[in-house]
């Protein structure tokens, strides 16, 4: 049974869903935009036989708080920090950390933050190399560069309905395998009061994410920790080289593109939660 809870972190009602056994291998699981804990729930039906599974959602999306950005702070570094005291208020002492897009950002400074907490790392559609940003990324990068003149074109190319399904489809040539609740639902978040601020601001903040991508690369160089990697083939979000690029820091990670997109739980749930199974029997 899957339990939907909440705990209070900074004064902040944080949402999360949970199953397995407490006393199961735990695996946190951290969720990409415009998505929440919800993403994950194939992976809650096929896997808390045997593990814990916790995913909370991040301040400002799913059923967490969503704080006026006028007095919250929408930076990696403030969710990270939130979703470190997330874990050591539920007792997470140690965990897999499974991370899919904005996941990456938040779970690499999770784990540079307290390194000894980390069993293992599953990324599934996260960059951790500028070379991963592909073409669709020019809009995104004069944004950070002049904020003022390019917001209205960030909003468009980050926000809207045609990028919400985007992120979904990719190129997949089989369409009518995705579920269209899939990105209305979350378009009709993204079009919630406050969205649009909330987004913009963390999404300004995701060129520091890019000034990491090195610091990041050089823990996995001097670490080598268990890595799999998880990628869609119709991923276009970003670019189909960055499982290469993983294999560049840790050798020894497991690589396997996937039949789906962006979020390829979508349409590869089964394929992705054996992968992960076996991946994480083969170092408990």
């Amino acid at each position: 049974m899957t339990l939907y809870r909440t705990t209070a972190i900074d004064g902040l009602s944080i949402f999360y869903r949970e199953a397995g056994p407490k006393n199961a291998p735990a695996l946190l699981l951290l969720h990409g935009l415009p998505s929440s804990s919800r993403m994950f729930e194939p992976l809650f039906a096929r896997l808390s036989d045997r593990y814990h599974l916790v995913a909370p959602d991040y301040p400002g999306f799913g059923h967490s708080d969503w704080p006026d950005p006028k007095q919250f702070a929408y930076t990696f570094d403030h969710i990270a920090d939130i979703m470190n005291r997330f874990t050591e208020a539920l007792e997470l002492s140690r965990y897999a950390l499974y991370m899919q897009d904005y996941g990456g950002p938040v779970g690499f400074r999770m784990a540079l933050a307290h390194p000894d907490r980390i069993e293992a790392l599953i990324v599934q559609d996260a960059v951790a190399h500028d070379t991963g940003l592909g073409a669709n990324w020019a809009t995104r990068r004069a944004f950070w560069a002049d904020r003022a003149a390019n917001e209205a074109a960030l909003r468009t190319n980050l926000l809207s309905l045609e990028t919400t399904r985007t992120r979904h489809v990719g190129n997949d040539p089989n369409v009518a395998r995705y579920d269209p609740d899939l990105w209305t639902d979350e378009f009709r978040f993204l079009n919630a009061p406050g969205q649009a601020d909330i987004q913009s601001d963390l999404f300004y903040d995701y060129r520091s994410n890019v000034a990491s991508y090195p610091k990041w690369q050089a823990w996995m160089r001097e670490k080598q920790p268990r890595l799999l990697v998880l990628w869609g083939q119709y991923e276009i979000s970003f670019d189909r080289s960055e499982p290469e690029a993983y294999l560049r820091d840790v050798p020894a990670a497991e690589v396997h593109i996937i039949d789906g997109g962006h979020f390829a739980l979508d349409t590869a749930a089964e394929e992705i939660s054996a992968l992960v199974r076996g991946f994480l029997r083969s170092w408990r």
